[in-house]
C-alpha cells in the first residue's frame, strides 16, 4: 500500500487535483459504546500530500453530518464533485498539502462507502437498515485510530473538524491523548443544547413518518423516503444560516414580481406552490439532499450528535472530562452561529484553561451563521493558516 499522494497533478493553483478514494477493511471486531461489536467493516478514505519519513506530518480531517471522506480536490469518478473543504486544504492553502499529509475519512454508518445501514448484514444477507448498530462520536474515533494504525501513523500532527467534526477532535484529545499534537475544533460544542436536540428530533420525525420509510426497511421496497429527507434537510439548512444571510440572499422576494402579477384575485389565493425565493431555495436543497443521502444514516448520525457529552461521565464537569487531554488546541467560533454559539466554544476554552492547557481561541465576526466554517472568511482563513504554520514549524524540528 502506498502512502504517497493519491492525487494526480493539480488542475489549478492550490488544488490537490483529481483524487481517488481508498478502502481499508478491518476483520477484527470493534467494540461499540452500545455494548455490541461490528466486524468485517470498511472505512473509505482519501489522502493528500506526502507522509514524511518520520510519519509526523499527518493531519486527520473529521467530517460533519452530511459530508464524507472527499475533503479536497476533484473526485476521479465525478468531475463535478469538489471536496467539501477544498478551500481549506491544498497546496499553499491554510492546511498546506506541501507540508502535511492530510487524511479524510468516511465514518462508520455513513452512506459514502464506509460500512453503514445500506450494507448487507452478514447474518441476513439483506441491508442492515434499522438494524445497523448505534454508533457514537467515540466509536468513530476508535475506528479512526485503527485506520491510523493501518496507515502506519502513530501520532497525528493535528486532528481537525468543524461542527460534528469538532466533537471528534475533542474526543481524540481525551481518548488518545498521546496520539495527537493539536486539536483544531471549529464551530463546535461540548454537547448539544435541548434546542439542538429538538431540531434533530423534528427532522428525524419527518423521515420516520414518511410512508415510504417502512420502518427503515425501504430498501426492500425499492423506494426512498424522499419527502421526509427533503423536510429534514430543509430544517437543518435553516439552522445553518444566520438571519442576516437569509435576509441578504432572499429577503421577502417573491418568485413572481409585482409587475408580473395581474392584480386579479387569483394571484392572492392560498397556494401550496412556491411563492417566496427562500422557499424555492430550501426546496431545492431538500430535493438535492434526498437524491444522495441515506435516511437511516441521517437517523444514525443525528443520534450520535445528540449522545455526545463527554462531561456526562463526570457529573457534568467538563474540566474533569477534558483533563486527560495533553495536546494544544485551536478553538474557533463565529459570532452569528446560533446553532453552536460562541458561548459553547468558550465553555471548552475555559475548561481547557482551568486544566492549564495551551489554547488559542478565535471568535470570528462573520455573517454566515454555522456554515461559516466552510466558507472563505478572510480573518478565519488567516487564523487557520497561521496556526498550521505553527504546527508545520513543530513538525520540521
Amino acid at each position: 500500500m502506498s502512502l504517497g499522494n493519491h492525487a494526480q497533478p493539480a488542475q489549478a493553483a492550490g488544488s490537490v487535483g483529481v483524487v481517488s478514494a481508498s478502502k481499508a477493511h478491518f476483520v477484527e471486531p470493534l467494540a461499540l459504546s452500545s455494548g455490541v461489536s461490528i466486524a468485517n467493516y470498511d472505512l473509505v478514505y482519501e489522502t493528500y500530500g506526502q507522509l514524511n519519513a518520520q510519519h509526523t506530518n499527518a493531519v486527520l480531517i473529521c467530517h460533519a453530518l452530511n459530508a464524507s471522506h472527499h475533503v479536497a480536490g476533484i473526485a476521479a469518478d465525478d468531475p463535478k464533485s469538489i471536496g467539501w473543504w477544498d478551500n481549506m486544504i491544498g497546496p499553499g492553502k491554510p492546511v498546506d498539502t506541501n507540508r502535511f499529509f492530510v487524511i479524510g475519512v468516511n465514518n462508520l454508518g455513513s452512506c459514502f462507502g464506509s460500512t453503514g445501514p445500506m450494507f448487507a448484514n452478514p447474518s441476513t444477507g439483506k441491508p442492515y437498515g434499522p438494524d445497523f448498530p448505534v454508533v457514537t462520536v467515540e466509536d468513530w474515533v476508535h475506528a479512526q485510530a485503527r485506520l491510523a494504525d493501518h496507515l502506519g501513523i502513530k501520532r497525528f500532527a493535528a486532528v481537525m473538524g468543524g461542527s460534528l467534526g469538532g466533537m471528534q477532535a475533542q474526543a481524540w484529545s481525551t481518548l488518545y491523548p498521546e496520539r495527537l499534537g493539536h486539536a483544531v475544533v471549529i464551530a463546535s460544542t461540548p454537547k448539544l443544547s435541548a434546542q439542538n436536540i429538538a431540531f434533530n428530533e423534528v427532522a428525524r420525525r419527518a423521515i420516520i413518518t414518511d410512508p415510504e420509510f417502512h420502518g427503515g426497511r425501504f430498501y426492500d421496497f425499492g423506494v426512498v423516503p424522499k419527502r421526509g429527507l427533503e423536510v429534514a434537510r430543509m430544517i437543518g439548512h435553516i439552522t445553518y444560516l444566520s438571519d442576516d444571510v437569509m435576509a441578504e440572499r432572499f429577503g421577502r422576494a417573491l418568485k413572481r414580481s409585482h409587475a408580473e402579477q395581474s392584480g386579479a384575485a387569483d394571484d392572492f389565493k392560498f397556494t401550496f406552490d412556491v411563492e417566496f425565493e427562500i422557499e424555492s431555495y430550501l426546496r431545492y436543497q431538500g430535493e438535492k439532499f434526498s437524491r444522495y443521502f441515506d435516511a437511516n444514516t441521517y437517523l444514525l448520525i443525528t443520534r450520535a450528535l445528540d449522545y455526545f457529552d463527554p462531561a456526562a461521565a463526570f457529573e457534568g464537569d467538563l474540566v474533569k472530562a477534558l483533563a486527560p487531554a495533553q495536546c494544544k488546541f485551536f478553538v474557533a467560533s463565529f459570532t452569528t452561529d446560533w446553532r453552536f454559539s460562541p458561548q459553547r466554544s468558550r465553555e471548552i476554552v475555559q475548561a481547557l484553561l482551568t486544566n492549564r492547557r495551551d489554547v488559542t481561541y478565535a471568535e470570528i465576526n462573520a455573517p454566515h451563521g454555522h456554515d461559516a466554517f466552510l466558507l472563505d472568511d478572510p480573518q478565519y482563513m488567516r487564523l487557520v493558516r497561521s496556526y498550521f504554520e505553527r504546527i508545520a514549524a513543530e513538525v520540521s524540528r
